[in-house]
């Protein structure tokens, strides 16, 4: 039967499988775990185990395998291929040779039998298998490649479970050769299924570089040219150097690459001539590709670089890459992470004919991406992907390599006691109980943040809504405004209803604003970004603007993110006032006001803000579209003053007499510091009373019998007084009413300037 060649999903590839769909399958008089032959177009043919397809595969005729068997079948993505069902004996006994650099004591055979099980292997082939971490290979999974030495019966034959695996006494690197017909070569570097969350991505690099060069008369048919270059842009550690990698290895291709500061010459024209040299020698080999890697360095804006180099540098790019000779099959791949600042002449059609956006990948990328790195990790049972992806959120691909990496070396150091590192070589029953644990990824999370919010990262608070008393109905205002856009997209989409694009929380100072920013950051599950106003403040022209483009430029590319202003009044005062600041306030809030609703919409992006001088705050940042949820945090009634005093006293050693109803009664006018104030005055005086009582040494045995009673708390209520009076809490409250009223009779906000 002749099928059509596919790449294998990333979490199936290594392990010798080929997914054909079930229609093929039974015409074929297969069954899962038998094993084929595919052929390739000049007949070479590689074994492979035969899985069921995918869903989305049936009935189109297609077979899925990996980088390493299309290698071995010499067949590209696209290209037909024969297959046929396989009569292959079970091996009795299988060599292999490990590679130089790999030493070992002690019988690996059996962890390389449990690799190879269920494979089908023959002489001289080049076989990857995991062997674990350290030493041995690299912390994300990479697999070691192993030389099959001999097979007993000969030809191909499949590992299983009663083979007996020995360990050939000279290297991998000796043994060539192999049956007629075996298939030569090495394991690939990268492949197609190296590449996790950019199948889109990938399959526009492939419609631009792969027609062209294997198939010229399609355009010749069409008459016009084939495209000319691809430029891949995006945030660093997104993929853009391994995606060129893949295409390169997958595309049987002539392959350059330029890195752009080597070119770099301090004598006159001789950068440009190694330009001309790279360019000719593709020519010569076309159909080729040449990669030029972060290309911003050496074709920068003409008219903002100060160096002549440069300048030439470009200039000579443009006529080769567009100029009066033509070139043939010659394409370039360009990569960056700044591509504004890549000469705009380059950007046009004929030179980079098309743009691609290597993005921030999304929750189905980044648990592609995680199974790409712990593929060839020894993981324990129950390990949940999901919930890594779920909570990565702002992560590139270089990030989650570095979760992997780093879950391995926690791994790696429970058992570094256990190895002796004065010997080169290594115990193989220390790497057989080698695993990576729940707890290894846990411990690896804490530790790693996401690149692109390196500069603004906040350590995401730990508070929960338990550890917030009281202030029930401002709890749920916030859930609804914040937690069920992120949790319930599609209740929303169903709705046709969009999510709030802010909130402002005000009230008097103490009364809890800040801790509720912290509880919805934790509770959120979602990047958090802190802002105190005034540091985005800059004595130099356009550098506040700046602070605040970049903020909002972040928390995009990193979504859902919640954007937190403390203090916002400090920076977003009404414009027009008097000022001193030579204009930069009300600059500042111009940008407020576009990043929070101009032309460019904020995508899971949510704005906190808290204030206590709401009057302050420009009125056109508190209409709808903007800052439009107004929460009020109220001075708490009594009832939310009982559950302040009761988060404050949780883990205290109280005495029996204490009375936290008489105490919420007994504090009106008592915002949240307050409280905390009155029980740590409180404990202080128990403090210091135990201390008079006690000698020093006899510390440690009485310290169990120290209790806060209702006395101290007495003590404490003399010292610490309320901080909100009625005046300030009748103004706060008149505020509200004003909000609302707006909201209600006109749908904009007009607030009254009431503090004086």
């Amino acid at each position: 039967m002749r099928l059509t060649v596919k790449p294998l999903k990333q979490k199936d590839a290594g392990r010798g499988l080929a997914a054909i769909d079930r229609a093929a399958m039974s015409e074929l008089d297969l069954e899962n775990g038998d094993y084929i032959v595919i052929e390739g177009g000049d007949g070479t043919r590689a074994v492979a185990r035969v899985w069921p397809g995918y869903p989305e595969d049936e009935g189109r005729g297609v077979i899925r395998i990996d980088g390493r068997l299309r290698q071995e079948a010499d067949v590209g993505i696209d290209d037909n291929v024969d297959v046929e069902k396989a009569d292959v004996n079970p091996a009795s006994r299988v060599s292999v040779a490990l590679p130089q650099n790999l030493r070992v004591r002690g019988n690996v055979g059996p962890m390389i039998r449990n690799n190879l099980s269920g494979q089908a292997v023959t002489e001289g082939q080049t076989v990857p298998v995991s062997f674990g971490l350290g030493p041995l290979s690299s912390m994300s999974g990479q697999k070691i490649p192993l030389k099959i030495a001999g097979t007993e019966p000969s030809g191909t034959v499949v590992v299983t479970d009663s083979t007996e695996v020995d360990v050939a006494e000279e290297p991998a690197e000796q043994i060539t050769g192999g049956a007629p017909g075996a298939p030569e070569g090495g394991t690939p570097d990268i492949t197609y299924e190296d590449i996790g969350g950019l199948d889109d991505e990938l399959e526009q690099v492939r419609e631009m570089i792969e027609l062209p060069m294997r198939h010229p008369e399609l355009f010749e048919t069409l008459g016009i040219e084939p495209p000319k270059g691809v430029l891949l842009h995006g945030p660093p550690g997104t993929g853009k150097t391994l995606m060129a990698k893949a295409v390169a290895n997958e595309i049987d291709a002539y392959f350059t690459d330029i890195s752009g500061p080597e070119i770099m010459s301090k004598y006159y024209g001789e950068s440009e001539e190694q330009l001309r040299e790279i360019f000719d020698e593709a020519e010569e080999n076309s159909p080729a590709i040449v990669f030029i890697d972060e290309i911003d360095s050496i074709a920068p804006k003409r008219g903002e670089t100060q160096g002549d180099v440069e300048r030439r540098v470009v200039a000579q790019l443009l006529s080769l890459m567009d100029g009066l000779e033509s070139r043939g099959q010659v394409i370039v791949i360009g990569a960056t992470n700044r591509v504004d600042a890549v000469d705009p002449a380059l950007r046009r059609g004929g030179r980079f004919d098309r743009e691609i956006e290597i993005g921030v990948p999304d929750k189905n990328g980044r648990k592609e991406i995680l199974q790409v790195h712990t593929r060839g990790m020894p993981l324990v049972e129950g390990i949940d992907l999901d919930q890594y992806a779920e909570s990565t959120h702002g992560f590139v691909g270089a990030d989650l390599e570095s979760l992997a990496k780093e879950s391995a070396m926690n791994a790696l150091r429970r058992i570094r006691p256990e190895l002796d590192l004065e010997s080169d070589q290594i115990d193989a029953e220390v790497l057989e109980h080698l695993e990576v644990t729940e707890d290894d990824f846990k411990q690896a999370l804490k530790g790693i943040e996401p690149s692109a919010l390196r500069e603004v990262f906040v350590e995401v608070p730990d508070v929960t809504w338990d550890q917030v008393g009281g202030l029930e109905d401002t709890k749920e205002r916030l859930r609804e405004t914040i937690q069920w856009p992120l949790d319930y997209p599609e209740v929303f989409e169903a709705m046709d209803m969009d999510a709030a694009k802010g909130v402002l929380m005000y009230g008097p100072p103490g009364t809890g604003k800040t801790l509720l920013a912290k509880a919805i950051a934790n509770e959120a599950q979602s990047n958090f970004i802190s802002i105190k106003g005034p540091e985005l403040l800059n004595k130099f022209v356009g550098e506040s603007e700046k602070g605040v483009r970049e903020v909002f430029e972040k928390a995009r590319a990193n979504a859902p993110t919640v954007v937190f202003f403390d203090e916002i009044d400090s920076i977003a005062g009404e414009r027009g006032g008097s000022s001193t600041d030579s204009g930069v306030g009300e600059r500042v809030v111009s940008q407020l006001l576009t990043e929070l609703d101009g032309l460019e919409e904020l995508e899971d992006v949510v704005v906190i803000a808290t204030t206590n001088r709401p009057d302050l705050i420009d009125s056109a940042l508190l209409r709808p579209g903007r800052l439009d949820r107004h929460v009020h945090v109220p001075v708490p009634d009594e009832e939310g003053r009982r559950k302040i005093f009761e988060v404050h006293t949780r883990d205290k050693p109280l005495a029996e007499g204490v009375d936290l109803d008489d105490l919420a009664a007994r504090t009106d006018g008592y915002v949240g510091a307050d409280i905390e104030a009155v029980t740590r005055e409180a404990s202080m005086a128990a403090t210091r009373e135990f201390l008079a009582s006690v000698d020093p040494e006899d510390i440690g045995d009485s310290v169990g019998n120290v209790k806060v009673t209702m006395d101290h708390f007495e003590h404490a209520l003399g010292e610490v007084g309320p901080s909100v009076d009625a005046d300030t809490r009748e103004q706060y409250e008149e505020i509200e009413e004003r909000f609302d009223t707006a909201e209600a009779e006109t749908g904009t906000d007009e607030l009254g300037r009431t503090f004086q």
